[in-house]
């Protein structure tokens, strides 16, 4: 499958990025507006921060207790139940009067949904799609989540504008809603991809078979360290330019969209798995400069440069799936995204902690180096091929 037409004609792809540009549309418009209501509640940065940024640290005991369910639960119905409960999770967060530790209580419930239901989704994508398809499908999703992202806060920030919050959070809620008809409506039922009833037992048995193959692990730790610590660069962005911050987020979109749109469809497969660590180090070494305080305009084509290195983790979520037997895709590939987003989120963290002491300039380029000595040290310790291979059924 080379072409973005054979790719939408596939059955059932349609609908399921639909009703996950539904969802993406609804996370970002919500996280404006709950941020923007518990700034106003409570003054406070640190919760501010964390009301946008916390549902993703929770997405680690999803991924240590509840992700065995990725793999049972029927994939349709996994899909639609996930967008309704964040429906009505979203509509209760617009309650009038919702104490601050209920709203996190909620968030950490949403947190906890979501490494499951990007399992089942990212699991169904692979099932849908044939095995040379997933790449090119799965760099569709990131190059529409990129638009979607701009396209939420900026429409939140309109609604924002001319409407209290909790208005807005209904309106998310909505589209949440939507999204669980899409799912309903355009996805065929199909079986879960392994059997068994989910407990944390399985999801504990399961991740430890991942685990425990040096292929898998080390590409699960290439797609968490390097790319994370440039979103935590990312989260800088605000306070390094706080009038053009919005212009630095789209430059970063633009390149990832570049970047998706290169490696998923203009590199043959044979050199793109070579493209891993110069992606990786093209991601990091822009914003090394930046400690140097360069003007916006450089700051702005530096950042853009930077993130046509994203497209590095196409080629690792290949990798994955090639090393993942079908029973388990769905497992793993949400252990990588609730992985991924926890990574973020601790970055995040880490980089605030470093723009307090020193300054954003200066965090967002330890973090880049750190960034690029945790590829280089990657690159020098990836397993043999003949390890990968051996253990590739595990």
């Amino acid at each position: 499958m080379r072409s973005y037409r054979d790719l939408f004609r596939t059955p059932e792809f349609t609908p399921l990025l639909l009703a996950a540009t539904a969802q993406t549309l609804a996370r970002t418009t919500s996280g404006l507006a709950l941020a923007t209501l518990v700034h106003r509640q409570t003054g406070s940065p640190l919760l501010t921060a964390l009301s946008m940024f916390g549902p993703s640290l929770a997405h680690v005991l999803g991924a240590t207790l509840l992700m065995s369910a990725a793999d049972r639960l029927p994939p349709r119905a996994a899909t639609a139940g996930t967008a309704l409960v964040f429906a009505a999770a979203t509509a209760l967060l617009a309650l009038p009067g919702l104490p601050v530790p209920a709203v996190f209580a909620v968030l950490a419930l949403q947190g906890l949904v979501a490494s499951v239901g990007g399992g089942v989704g990212w699991g169904l994508l692979n099932e849908i799609l044939p095995k040379d398809g997933y790449l090119l499908g799965r760099s569709v999703f990131n190059m529409m989540h990129g638009l979607t992202q701009i396209t939420g806060y900026a429409t939140g920030g309109l609604l924002l504008a001319v409407l209290p919050p909790r208005p807005a959070l209904l309106l998310a809620a909505a589209l949440y809603g939507t999204a669980a008809l899409v799912a309903r409506l355009g996805l065929t039922r199909r079986p879960p991809r392994a059997t068994g009833r989910p407990s944390v037992r399985a999801t504990r048995r399961a991740n430890a078979r991942l685990w425990a193959s040096p292929a898998r692990r080390h590409t699960y730790l290439g797609l968490w360290i390097p790319n994370g610590l440039i979103v935590g660069c990312e989260s800088l962005y605000v306070s390094h330019a706080p009038d053009s911050a919005g212009v630095l987020f789209a430059c970063a979109a633009a390149g990832m969209l570049a970047g998706d749109v290169t490696v998923g469809r203009l590199i043959p497969p044979h050199r793109r798995r070579r493209l891993t660590t110069p992606l990786l180090l093209l991601l990091a070494t822009p914003y090394l400069p930046l400690v140097l305080h360069p003007p916006l305009a450089v700051t702005a084509v530096l950042v853009t440069v930077a993130s046509v290195g994203f497209g590095a983790s196409l080629v690792q979520q290949e990798r994955l799936t090639a090393l993942t037997p079908p029973e388990l895709s769905g497992h793993a590939l949400g252990l990588h995204s609730s992985g991924m987003l926890t990574m973020q989120g601790v970055s995040a963290a880490l980089a605030g902690g470093l723009a307090q002491l020193t300054s954003p300039a200066t965090a967002m380029t330890t973090l880049a180096a750190a960034s690029a000595a945790v590829t280089l040290l990657l690159a020098a310790t990836r397993p043999a091929p003949a390890a990968r291979g051996a253990s590739s059924p595990a």
